[in-house]
């Protein structure tokens, strides 16, 4: 079923939308990449899921195609059981070197399960992988700052410490994302200076960026900057 899932991207390839994207992806090695759009790759997969012609070929670790990955990213967040899908999510996510890929994956059902969801956060983000860690700050973004918004869930993603650009670019746009919908608590970690220097600086630039933040609200935090 690998083989026959490889021949299927290859036939899809498209060399100019290869070079523009390995241009995006400069953490992968471009021989890697085949060149397919994300669109095409997500009815591929779903026709993949609906036909449940995959097992074998999310066993097939580690895959050889950055798209290869995509893939599984795509049929593991289709899966409606939430312990199965844990359990997959669990099995992959060490082998994903990219931030796209770990940025893809997003299982619909989590908002179902947020609360069993915290302890497998905490998992990941004490990982030493750093699209693991990144994929626990996006499921904390994404999920846990509208209602279920509490001050300990900024305060764990404040306190994650890493030298990894793509682990503390995802904490800047935690912040950044905060900003917007939980502004009197999460500006605190900026005036009291609670985040590492260059992820304080990235965040005010993305919070600066976004059209859900006010011109006085951005004045403001042009301020804080150190």
């Amino acid at each position: 079923m690998t083989n026959d899932i490889r021949a299927d991207l290859l036939s899809m390839k498209e060399e100019e939308y290869k070079k523009f994207h390995s241009a995006l992806m400069p953490t992968i090695d471009s021989d890697s990449i085949i060149g397919i759009r994300v669109p095409v790759l997500r009815k591929y997969a779903k026709e993949l899921y609906k036909n449940k012609s995959f097992e074998d070929f999310l066993t097939d670790l580690p895959h050889k195609y950055y798209e290869e990955n995509n893939i599984h990213a795509f049929l593991v967040e289709q899966e409606k059981d939430y312990d199965i899908l844990i359990e997959r999510i669990n099995e992959f996510l060490p082998y994903v070197d990219n931030w796209a890929t770990c940025d893809m994956l997003s299982p619909k059902i989590f908002k179902k399960h947020k609360k069993e969801l915290l302890s497998e956060i905490e998992k990941w983000l004490n990982s030493d992988k750093t699209y693991t860690i990144r994929f626990g700050i996006k499921c904390l973004m994404q999920h846990y700052l509208d209602e279920d918004f509490e001050v300990s869930f900024a305060q764990r993603v404040a306190d994650v410490k890493s030298e990894e650009y793509y682990v503390n670019m995802m904490r800047a746009w935690y912040f950044a994302t905060a900003l917007s919908k939980q502004y009197e608590i999460s500006v605190k970690f900026l005036e009291n200076r609670s985040l590492d220097r260059w992820t304080h600086n990235k965040t005010i630039s993305k919070a600066c960026e976004s059209y859900r933040i006010s011109p006085d609200i951005k004045a403001y935090l042009k301020t804080l900057r150190y």
